[in-house]
């Protein structure tokens, strides 16, 4: 199955991950709308996959209103992929109310309000597809974390719950939990790491390595495929799944 005459939204879609999910999805033939906080990326992913850029700061729920108004304004959006994310780090005795809040709001609240927008098309048309992306975070524990694990723990049981409000509706509701992968939230966790212990960069980096059997990070276009799988209509019977994709490092 090719994706023709299907619309995608997948929001941070103009970096990493997201960006590129939104180029797979396009390969298959979707109309892509990304969204995403800074508007030179995402024009770029856009214009280079004819599709639309919405910019947008997910954790603005008026900002987030808006974008959802512009977005249907443009038809349906049969394949939703809440790609976005923010990862803080702190002990948890100093993570702020504001960290937690920050982390909720993009993580959790931002895809449960493009949920509650887009599915009821979904449901009437009986074909769609949600991909949240989690995270390895959203099923083990990680110290330093507890804002972040908690969030895509959540994202996970919002998951499971739509899946089972739709099961019977022709849509698919699933999630993608990758492990370190290799973007720019690797770069930057490189970056703390190596502040805090002392360590090189080059020690650091080799840390979030080990953490994969297999000895390496995850590459983007790797959940992408993935996704596109979910997506296919050789997927429609994988649903409420939150699979994971980091080299064998979480077996369940």
């Amino acid at each position: 199955m090719t994706l023709e005459g299907k619309r995608a939204l997948v929001t941070g879609g103009g970096r990493g991950i997201g960006r590129a999910i939104a180029e797979r999805l396009a390969a298959e033939g979707a109309r892509v709308v990304v969204t995403g906080r800074t508007r030179a990326e995402i024009d770029e992913v856009a214009g280079r996959l004819g599709g639309e850029a919405v910019e947008v700061d997910l954790g603005d729920r008026a900002a987030l209103g808006r974008a959802i108004e512009a977005i249907s304004g443009g038809g349906r959006v049969d394949v939703l992929v809440n790609n976005a994310g923010i990862a803080e780090s702190a002990p948890v005795v100093r993570t702020s109310d504001e960290m937690f809040d920050r982390a909720m709001a993009v993580n959790v609240a931002a895809p449960l309000a493009l949920t509650r927008a887009f599915l009821p098309a979904m449901v009437e048309a009986r074909w769609g597809r949600v991909v949240n992306v989690a995270s390895v975070a959203g099923l083990v524990g990680h110290a330093y974390t507890s804002a972040y694990c908690a969030s895509k723990h959540a994202l996970i049981g919002l998951t499971r719950s739509v899946a089972l409000e739709v099961a019977d509706k022709g849509v698919t509701v699933n999630a993608v939990c990758p492990g370190w992968v290799e973007t720019r939230m690797v770069e930057e966790a490189v970056g703390r790491i190596a502040k805090t212990t002392g360590r090189s960069e080059g020690d650091a980096r080799s840390t979030l390595e080990k953490m994969s059997p297999q000895g390496r990070l995850i590459e983007p276009g790797e959940v992408a495929h993935l996704v596109m799988a979910l997506v296919g209509e050789g997927g429609r019977g994988i649903h409420g799944q939150a699979l994971v994709v980091d080299g064998g490092g979480v077996m369940r």
